[in-house]
């Protein structure tokens, strides 16, 4: 009986030890795709940054609502030139890759955006949470979520003062 028992707690065991598929990677050619896009963000070069997309790529920037990659580029430009520095800081930044339930590969990436503002020098610091997913080595959807809530402060204050200067000066006119 005592056999019996052994063999059946033995056979439990190798059962219970099958080799589980890895899904989660610290590194991959996914996330050395979005790291190279990455980049390509923080120089400017949008020609680059789209190249890693596929043409028929939604992005979602805070929104259930997508956009295409090219709306996507213009709203990029038009952010980044209110910066005069922009760029993730890397020193905190996670990024790892998860080969779903579905056998989707998604990149996960959390950083902090820190910038300056041209018009006022004020440095920003947002938290970003930015998940990728990859099909065929091409980014096929972007959901990027932040706090938009320190860089509209900082505009409203840029355009307070502004307000106020031309004020200012059609009252000495």
């Amino acid at each position: 009986m005592k056999n019996i028992i052994l063999i059946g707690l033995m056979m439990f065991l190798l059962v219970s030890c099958e080799k589980q598929e890895q899904r989660y990677f610290a590194g991959s050619a996914e996330t050395k795709t979005f790291e190279e896009a990455v980049a390509a963000y923080e120089s400017g070069n949008w020609e680059a940054w789209q190249g890693h997309f596929s043409d028929t790529a939604k992005i979602y920037v805070n929104s259930k609502d997508h956009v295409s990659v090219s709306d996507r580029v213009k709203e990029l430009k038009e952010l980044t030139a209110q910066m005069s520095s922009y760029g993730f800081d890397k020193e905190d930044q996670y990024i790892e890759m998860v080969i779903d339930k579905k056998k989707e590969k998604w990149v996960y990436y959390w950083a902090h955006h820190k910038g300056t503002l041209a018009a006022n020098n004020k440095e920003l610091s947002i938290p970003v949470h930015i998940a990728v997913q990859f099909t065929d080595g091409k980014i096929t959807a972007e959901h990027v979520y932040f706090d938009g809530t320190e860089f509209s402060k900082a505009l409203e204050e840029i355009a307070a003062a502004n307000a106020e200067k031309e004020a200012s000066e059609s009252n000495e006119m």
